[in-house]
């Protein structure tokens, strides 16, 4: 016999008794962005490799290490998207969303990357992001720290992430601090590991990065780049922190934060928590504002963030944060007992669902005993058992048998019945 054909390693499956604390996140999220006027949009999971590696540039690990690349039946270099900016830019300009237009868009989907998988972060994983256009100013900035900052509020976990803080400034104040800090770095070049010594002439800010407790004493003494910001991205940075402070949103200001992809400049940010281990980072982002000149359009600013959903889920649930009406069930399970009952219970559940759309209803189907069906209506988390009988046929009638709580037995006329349920199970679902 053949081996069984599993899931591929890192991309996993969601089962049904998960996807009800999914679709509650995302409906979360969903609402949220609309009442901030950011407009979906969609990309396809497959673009031109070429993309990625002039927008995430060539030295970067995402590039070099974790993209899902291949070539099609036309030889053409195509890779699933590791990321979703710019995919999102590249359609921008394509149908011509960008020109002396602002706009306010946001994305939800799959993206790959080919990495050790570990617990809330995977080979294929879900993001939400949002990225505006057009504006050039620290408020659009501001704004969607903010929208951030109330996610973590709508979601209860305010108190458990942390927001920090940078600026890369301009390319040309970045080139010259990469020079002040690839002369430190080869000064201390004893002290840096393999990989970063690979990073010296590749990307060097990445190297700030480091975890290795080995080279945190010598990182710690390496140049700051808010020393050599210009003037501009300076006081771009200022009013920014001037409106966080005014909107009492509170903040770590973090010398060391570069991010992994070569396209950011200016603000920098992320919203780590302590509470998942190594696996800090919930939410990052920052200004792009150079990235669609980059993939060849007209400059135009840019800024957003992403969220990598498996990694919010895990702190959810590890917060204890899910509420129970996310976790799935039914409000009613209804039984069908003797003769012609199933098709009867068929109808009459067509019937509740007409009258009750709140009602989240199961009707029993596949024969059984009293016994076998009322405890599968108990194994569905149904408050209420519904019993259809010959006698209740015969009458009109249904009879109610509660399973979560101490309440009697009752019999009911269907509309008195359907009374009881838009009282008691819908009015207080």
């Amino acid at each position: 016999m053949s081996n069984k054909i599993q899931a591929i390693r890192g991309m996993n499956d969601l089962l049904p008794d998960q996807s009800p604390a999914w679709q509650y996140l995302e409906r979360q999220l969903r609402a949220l962005v609309e009442r901030y006027d950011y407009r979906e949009i969609r990309t396809p999971i497959v673009e031109q490799t070429g993309l990625f590696a002039r927008s995430i540039g060539e030295a970067t690990d995402v590039v070099e290490k974790e993209m899902y690349t291949f070539d099609d039946r036309n030889g053409e270099s195509l890779t699933l998207r590791p990321e979703n900016t710019a995919a999102v830019v590249r359609a921008a300009m394509e149908h011509g969303l960008l020109h002396n237009q602002t706009q306010r868009l946001w994305y939800m989907g799959p993206m790959f990357r080919y990495e050790r998988p570990q617990k809330g972060r995977y080979r294929q994983f879900h993001q939400i992001g949002i990225e505006a256009y057009g504006m050039t100013g620290p408020d659009i900035d501001a704004e969607i720290i903010l929208l951030s900052a109330r996610l973590w509020r709508q979601l209860g976990m305010s108190e458990h992430v942390t927001l920090e803080l940078n600026s890369l400034g301009s390319p040309e104040a970045r080139v010259r601090y990469r020079e002040a800090l690839v002369a430190y770095f080869e000064a201390h070049r004893e002290v840096l590991d393999e990989d970063s010594r690979r990073r010296l002439t590749s990307n060097p800010l990445r190297i700030l990065d480091s975890k290795n407790p080995d080279m945190a004493e010598m990182l710690t003494g390496a140049p700051q780049l808010f020393d050599h910001l210009d003037d501009e991205s300076r006081e771009h940075f200022e009013q920014l922190k001037a409106t966080l402070d005014d909107a009492g949103i509170g903040y770590r200001l973090n010398p060391r934060l570069v991010r992994g992809l070569d396209y950011y400049s200016r603000t920098v940010f992320e919203w780590t928590t302590t509470a998942l281990g190594s696996q800090g980072t919930v939410c990052g982002g920052g200004r792009y504002d150079g990235l669609v000149e980059q993939l060849g359009g007209k400059a135009v600013p840019a800024v957003g963030f992403a969220i990598g959903l498996e990694r919010l889920m895990l702190l959810l649930e590890t917060l204890g944060l899910i509420p129970d009406e996310a976790k799935g069930g039914v409000d009613a399970y209804l039984l069908a007992m003797g003769d012609g009952a199933e098709r009867q219970a068929l109808l009459l559940g067509e019937r509740l669902r007409d009258a009750l759309p709140a009602l989240r209803l199961q009707v029993h189907c596949g024969g059984g005993s009293f016994k076998s069906q009322i405890r599968r209506a108990d194994r569905s988390g149904a408050r209420v058992a519904l019993i259809l009988g010959e006698d209740e046929i015969a009458n009109g009638r249904l009879t109610l048998k509660p399973l979560r709580d101490d309440g009697e037995q009752q019999t009911l006329d269907q509309d008195a019945a359907i009374a009881w349920l838009a009282e008691r199970i819908v009015g207080e679902s």
